[in-house]
């Protein structure tokens, strides 16, 4: 077990050790759960994306970084970066997801991963600056509850769907990507868990990497106090037990177990935000090529961070040219 000193009053490493973690399963799925998120996929893919490319708003690191918009399902206008290659054809392409509060800028997912890359770099519905809906929180806390009451009404549903419209609209700015399985996906925090939920019905994505994925085996996370998303939702649960059965379908260990593309998990043993047995649910259900990076700690400050992003970096460049070569 990983231990940092810290003020939270409770164990962000919740007495589990390394080979506790890696043991822990992912709850069944409902009997309709390929059928549900299947319809949704579908749905999405159906969607005319009209992306549309702003204008230049930084260059390093290799790419031209423009703003971008696109059309999602509910007729939802999404916001965003896209990444173009300054000098050579684009060989591979990357949807990149974001943790919970929206990215201000591409920030540290520039550089991406492999040279001669486009990316797209949505903010989802609900999340700034960019992904802003009237009548969506943009707030964490309240975000993660918003339509929660029923699996047809839950935002995170319509924030994978963000990913997959994501997808369409790079394949539509950069064609020469479709069809090519040079396609990569990339998500950490709640951008992780919502990239799990994504992957097992998209035939165009190549190759993943999650970082300390939320999401991951809802009923043991209602039992687990922690400092993020996760708080609101084991609150909204004590005064309705019913949701229960909307979780269900939002679990991202229960997608990952139909998951078969090649991917990387990065999980950590200390988490104050996103309780490590969920992270590490995730990775033990994947059913394709799997490889596991372990961090000391996510959503957390320590003396080793910078070291641990950076062999987060390299493994991530190493995973990506194997697969999406």
């Amino acid at each position: 077990m990983t231990s940092f000193a810290h003020d939270f009053p409770f164990d962000p490493a919740y007495g589990r050790t390394l080979d506790e973690l890696k043991a822990v399963p992912a709850p069944p799925a409902p009997d309709d759960f390929a059928d549900f998120w299947r319809a949704r996929h579908d749905a999405a893919r159906k969607v005319a994306t009209e992306p549309e490319i702003g204008p230049l708003e930084d260059e390093r690191d290799g790419v031209r970084i423009h703003g971008v918009t696109y059309n999602s399902v509910g007729g939802v206008r999404i916001g965003g970066w896209l990444a173009l290659p300054v000098e050579e054809p684009v060989r591979h392409g990357f949807v990149i997801g974001h943790g919970y509060g929206g990215r201000q800028s591409p920030g540290p997912d520039v550089p991406l991963p492999l040279p001669s890359s486009a990316a797209i770099l949505p903010c989802v519905r609900g999340t700034g600056p960019r992904g802003l809906v009237a009548g969506i929180p943009d707030v964490s806390s309240a975000h993660v509850l918003h339509g929660i009451e029923s699996r047809d009404t839950y935002v995170i549903g319509d924030c994978v769907a963000d990913l997959w419209c994501a997808a369409s609209a790079l394949q539509e700015l950069v064609p020469e990507l479709a069809g090519t399985g040079r396609l990569g996906l990339l998500g950490e925090s709640f951008g992780g868990g919502l990239g799990a939920l994504a992957l097992p019905w998209d035939d165009r994505i190549g190759a993943a990497q999650l970082t300390v994925p939320t999401f991951g085996n809802h009923p043991l996370r209602l039992t687990l106090r922690c400092a993020g998303s996760g708080e609101s939702v084991r609150g909204y649960h004590r005064e309705h037990p019913e949701v229960v059965e909307v979780l269900r379908y939002f679990d991202a260990a229960t997608a990952a177990g139909l998951v078969e593309l090649p991917t990387m998990v990065a999980a950590a043993l200390f988490d104050p935000s996103v309780p490590p047995p969920g992270q590490f649910a995730v990775y033990n259900a994947l059913a394709g090529e799997r490889e596991l990076l372990v961090l000391a700690a996510g959503h957390f400050e320590h003396a080793g961070l910078a070291e641990e992003v950076a062999g987060l970096v390299a493994a991530r460049r190493e995973f990506f040219g194997k697969w999406l070569a």
